[in-house]
Parts: structure tokens; sequence; C-alpha cells
């Protein structure tokens, strides 16, 4: 019998081994009734306090297939000539008599199946049963422990974590095992227990900080303990609306960690250390910024035409076509060049952006007073140009302006597109000759527009004193091609929208959205552009006090340890607006009489227990 469970440890433990040694991350199939997975811990919110970022093994039961129509025999759209022309007189001689057959009801049968399986919901993570978690973590145990006689010196297997069913009476959704090392040796392993409860606004239902200091006693000796307290809130993002949560594309969080709790849900102290946790997705009709997303879009647009070749065009805003508007700008500036150069400047110099915190934090860079010749062009082709057809004509009307010297605008110096180009050698009488032709319009029109919406992003950023030209280097640059341009930009948008949202929601001062500012710029120069991406910000409690210390908490917990370093051991409760546990359904309690109209939140409990195991 022994011999028989080390050996099926030492098969278990190769197994693990050959998962940990891959760089893949697909899934393994062992012994037919259970999937195990190599994923990073923070992928699981009951388990990323725990596991951080490091890889873990997680153990579950493999998920059904589900027919679906793509599932099907290709007999019907097989391209495989060879196999069809090998049965070919058999094949259509058969389906030709059951075509026949069942003339009537075939094709309405079909219909039905394929309702049908177009609606099977999508399965999520299965967890297998109590025991058979056990048994995994028992060989796991075994082929770590080097004084079994018959397991040798093994490597150090990451983390084990197995999803179970909550079916034995303690209600365990989870068990886990890690190794603790000495030295290059492993000397023990901790065994965790993660047990789970159903929703309750009861709070005298609640566990106490007296039951968990006891569930600790437990499992370890007399011992020195600590316990500390973290907690969630929620400040913007999903809401609830008839018990159902809406959840928001946008969202801020704020992560609070302190000592010395006193009570279960007690509100974090101000000594507390508190992250906000920022996610932002760009394109709130909302924000302050929707007019230069717009815009940005319309600049995608356009890369996106000349990398496909196909570009879909925007609902123009403007009722009057780009080439009469274009004729009704040039018409008002011919003669007039010096003089509106003149009042340009002087209108430049009036709407500098002002530094004054009572001033709207959005104002300096949605009123950019400074436009040119060439970017006040770009916003009148922006919003009523539809098609190439549109850009060439546009595009030639200001040429031949240029080339007869019918106007003389004036452009930033640093102006770096085509056609500013252009103009700069109209102030000789010297222009080069442009083929509006092919995709040549299309490219002057995204350089102008690159352009004018660097500018747009330098006004604010540096005019806020947020950074400087030379940690813009990167985004700026204009030595990559276009294509590179428009993601740099896309990402310095993303960037802004953080910054509105906590300048203008949260309020925060100078010097925290300096370091905000700074943290996404370092990020951005290194990751590629993701919507997803929560940027993390250290800040005082106090700052946001009045968004918190009356609402509840989305996630709050106590914890209570001992010993140190490796073999510390914790013992925690969790309390959240919603499950932690993703693979088993929560059935509410007979016995609680839910209050539709009660104001107080209902709160899912997560234990988790750690025993210390030595190896003698």
């Amino acid at each position: 019998m022994g011999s028989r469970v080390i050996s099926s440890a030492k098969e278990f433990y190769n197994t693990l081994r050959s998962l940990q040694d891959q760089e893949s991350n697909n899934p393994c199939i062992y012994e037919e009734d259970t999937q195990i997975l190599k994923m990073n811990g923070n992928k699981i919110p009951v388990l990323n306090i725990y596991c951080g970022n490091q890889p873990v093994f997680i153990c579950e039961k493999p998920v059904p297939k589900i027919y679906e129509p793509d599932d099907q025999p290709m007999t019907k759209t097989s391209n495989c000539a060879n196999e069809d022309t090998a049965n070919e007189d058999t094949a259509n001689e058969d389906t030709a008599n059951e075509d026949t057959a069942n003339e009537d009801t075939a094709n309405e049968d079909d219909d039905d199946a394929e309702d049908d399986a177009n609606y099977l919901p999508e399965l999520g993570p299965q967890p297998l049963t109590i025991m058979k978690a056990r048994q995994l973590l028992s060989w796991y145990t075994l082929s770590q422990n080097a004084n079994v006689s018959d397991v040798d010196n093994n490597p150090v297997l990451h983390p084990l974590w197995v999803r179970c069913d909550m079916s034995d009476p303690a209600r365990t959704a989870w068990v886990g095992a890690e190794t603790v090392c000495t030295g290059n040796k492993v000397s023990a392993v901790k065994l965790y227990s993660i047990t789970c409860k159903g929703s309750t606004v009861d709070k005298n239902a609640l566990i106490t900080l007296d039951v968990l200091k006891q569930e600790h006693k437990k499992r370890h000796p007399p011992s020195s303990t600590a316990i500390k307290g973290s907690a969630r809130f929620s400040l913007f993002g999903s809401t609830v609306v008839e018990n159902t949560t809406v959840e928001s594309q946008n969202s801020v969080t704020v992560d609070f960690k302190w000592s010395h709790v006193e009570s279960v849900l007690e509100t974090p102290p101000l000594s507390s250390t508190a992250t906000l946790n920022i996610r932002v997705a760009i394109g709130d009709m909302r924000s302050p910024m929707y007019e230069m997303y717009r815009e940005l879009e319309f600049l995608q647009s356009l890369a996106d035409g000349l990398r496909t070749g196909e570009t879909e065009w925007m609902e123009p805003l403007e009722s009057t076509s780009a080439v009469n508007l274009t004729k009704a700008f040039l018409e008002e500036l011919q003669g007039t060049a010096k003089t509106l150069q003149e009042d340009a400047a002087k209108t430049a110099e009036n709407s500098k952006p002002t530094t004054d915190m009572d001033t709207p934090i959005f104002n300096s860079f949605l009123e950019r007073g400074d436009l040119d010749f060439v970017e006040q062009l770009w916003v009148r082709m922006r919003k009523s140009v539809t098609s190439y057809q549109d850009i060439g004509d546009c595009l030639k009307l200001v040429t031949e302006a240029l080339r007869y010297g019918y106007i003389k605008p004036w452009i930033h110096r640093d102006s770096s597109s085509s056609l500013s180009k252009l103009i700069l050698q109209s102030y000789h009488q010297q222009i080069d000759h442009v083929s509006l032709t092919g995709v040549t319009p299309v490219h002057m029109l995204l350089e102008m527009g690159l352009d004018k919406m660097r500018k747009d992003y330098i006004n604010y950023l540096i005019g806020e004193e947020l950074t400087t030209l030379n940690h813009l280097c990167y985004f700026l640059s204009t030595e990559v091609d276009p294509q590179e341009q428009v993601i740099r930009l896309r990402k310095l948008h993303h960037l802004l929208e953080v910054i509105m949202t906590c300048g203008t929601f949260l309020g925060l001062p100078y010097d925290r959205l300096f370091l905000l500012t700074q943290s996404c710029l370092q990020h951005y120069k290194t990751y590629p552009y993701d919507e997803e991406h929560e940027f993390k910000l250290q800040i005082k409690p106090a700052l946001i006090s009045h968004f918190y210390q009356k609402e509840n908490p989305v996630l709050w917990r106590a914890e209570v340890s001992s010993g140190h370093g490796s073999r510390e051991v914790r013992t925690s409760v969790q309390l959240s607006d919603r499950p932690l546990v993703d693979h088993v359904i929560f059935e509410a309690d007979p016995n609680e009489t839910v209050n539709v109209d009660s104001e107080d939140p209902a709160f899912f409990t997560t234990m988790v227990c750690c025993s210390l195991v030595n190896f003698a």
C-alpha cells in the first residue's frame, strides 16, 4: 500500500515537473479526471494575497466539451479533395437516399439543434471532490519530503492549489500547499484550507476577532501574534442597480493596510497606508477628453487606412463639405496673412495655460488658442472629409494658393509635416511639386494631425508642469513610422485620461499628479498600450477620507499571524460584496429574511487557515 502511494506521488511529481519546465501555460489532463494549469497566482483573487505574482499549479475538473455547430463533421464543407474522391460514388448515393427520406424534417431539426447549441451556457472552472483534492495534496507533500525512503531529493515545485466542491461540512472551496525551504532543502510544507459562506446582512452572524484568534491558536502553539487589517473601497466604477452590478470600464479603488485591528469592519484609520488602483478606458462621453478622443480616433482611422487599404470614415461633424470649408478658409486668409499672424500671436499670449489650481484642470488643454494655419486646416478637414477624394481636393486648393502667393500663412517654428515644409518654401517663392495622387494626400493629412495633437499634449503636460520635454522624447519622436507615432500618441492620451480622472474626480494635489504622470510615462516607455492596466499611486488617506469614511468596503480583511520569514503562518477572514470563489454557486440562506429596503450591505465570508507541517 505504501509503495503504491509513493509511486503515485512520484508520477504526480513528474507531471508537475514537466509542466513547470515548459515555457507554455497549456493545461494538461492527469488521470482523465483532473486538469492541471500553470498560471500566476494574482490571476485568482482569493489566492492573490498568498501567492502574489509567483507561478502556481491549479488543479480542477476538466470542463466537459460542449457540442457546437462548428464541431459538426466536415462532410458538408470539407475541401479535402482526395478523401471526397475516394468515397465519391458511395457517399453521393447514400446521401441522396438519406436526403430524400428526410426531406420534410431535416432542415427544421438542424435549425433547432443549431439554436439549442447557440444558447448553451459557457461553463467556468469546475471543482474536484474534497477527497480527490486531499489525495493530490498528499502526493505533492510526499514528493517534496526528502525523508521518504523511495523519494529522491526532488527540486522544489511551484505551490499547488486545488478547487474543491464545498461538499464537506466545513464548505472547503480551495486547498493548497507550498514548500518551505532551509537553504536549498525543503524542510516543511504549508497546507492551506479556504472555506466560504454565502452572503448575509446580519453583522451578528459575522466572525469576531476573538474567534479568528482562537482558530489560529488551534493550529499553532502559543506564541506572540499580530493582527493586521486591510480593506478595499471603490471610489469610482461599477454601480449596483436593482441588486445587479453594472460594471464600468473605468474604476478607481483604494487599498488600505493598517495594524492593531480592534473590530470587524472597522474603518481604516488615517494612519493607514493607502494605494490607489486606477484603470481607465478612453472614449467615455462624460470625459472632458472626449473631443480629443474623437480627434484621435479620426487619426487612427487614417493610419489604419494606410495600413490595410480600407478606411472607415467617421460621420462628419460639419454640414458643409470639406472642399467648401477649405475654400472659405483660404478666402478668409487671402491678403491678410500678416494681420492674422499678429492677431494669432496676441491670442496665444492671452490664452497661455494658467497654473491656478482653482481653474478647471482641463481648460488649458481643451482650449489651446495658438493654432497655426496647418492646425486650423486639420480641424476643418477632420470634421468634414468623408473620402480620399475630399482630402486630395482640399490639399490641391491649399497647394495652389501657396504656389500663386494668394496666402502667406504662419506656422509654428517646430512644425514637421509635409504641408508645413511647403509653406516654408512659399516664403521664398520656391515650392516643390507634390503629386496629390494615390495615398500621398492621406499621408499629408495624417502628418498634420500627428503634429497638431503632439502639441496639444505638450501644451497640457508642460503647462501644468507635470513633466519636461526630455521625458516626452519617446512619445514625440518623428523618427519612427507613422503607425508607431499614432500608437505613442494613444499612450499619451490614455495617460492624460488617467490624470484627468484623478485630478477632476478625486481632486488630488499637484505632487500626487506629478508622481502619477512620471509613473505612467515610465510604464508606457516599456510596455504596450493596455487600457486594462491598473496604475498605482500611494496617497495619504486624509486626501480621500470624504470618499470612503461613510461608505462600505467592497473587501475587508483581518489577519492573525505568527512566526517569521518563510515559516510565518497566517489565519485570515475576508468579507466581500461578491464571492471570491468562481467555481461554485452560492445560494441564499433560507433562514435569513431579506429586507429589500435595508441599506445594510451583504457580505460573503471567506476564511483562510494555514498549518505548518515540518519534515522530520
